[in-house]
């Protein structure tokens, strides 16, 4: 972020995008989901994964989806404090084991919101593979410049 005049960050601009990849072994999926507690075997059991439509071992939403929240908190507290306030995603296609993805998000909108202190950002993302979106999400941020 540019550093405005009075010496704190600037206004993130209204379009301005970033990301991060990210590659989704097999590994990587089990040990995720079975510290979140999810046991689905199309996150654990490569022979039932295999029969299933997605004909392999997949990531679970609760991966790839705390992945992209970790983004924005880490965008963000570079400059300044920050807390996400709301998030939503929506699910589009499965990600399966070997899958390098990029997570990317989008400037939309930013509000003042001096009962909070701080800025309202609103943010669209997207977590994609080869062009193909395979989530959408929204999110909503108070960003506090230091």
């Amino acid at each position: 972020m540019d550093t405005a005049r009075d010496g704190r960050s600037a206004a993130p601009a209204i379009g301005q995008r970033f990301q991060r990849i990210f590659h989704f072994d097999e590994a990587g999926i089990r040990a995720f989901a079975s510290t979140a507690g999810d046991t689905n075997p199309l996150h654990h059991d490569r022979e039932a994964a295999g029969r299933s439509r997605y004909g392999g071992i997949i990531a679970s939403g609760t991966h790839y989806t705390a992945l992209m929240m970790g983004l924005v908190a880490d965008h963000f507290t570079h400059d300044g404090e920050a807390v996400g306030l709301e998030f939503s995603f929506q699910f589009k296609k499965a990600v399966s084991a070997g899958s390098t993805m990029v997570a990317e998000w989008t400037f939309i909108e930013m509000e003042r919101n001096d009962k909070l202190g701080g800025d309202i950002v609103y943010l669209g993302g997207t977590l994609s593979r080869e062009e193909v979106v395979h989530v959408t999400a929204a999110g909503k941020v108070l960003f506090v410049y230091r």
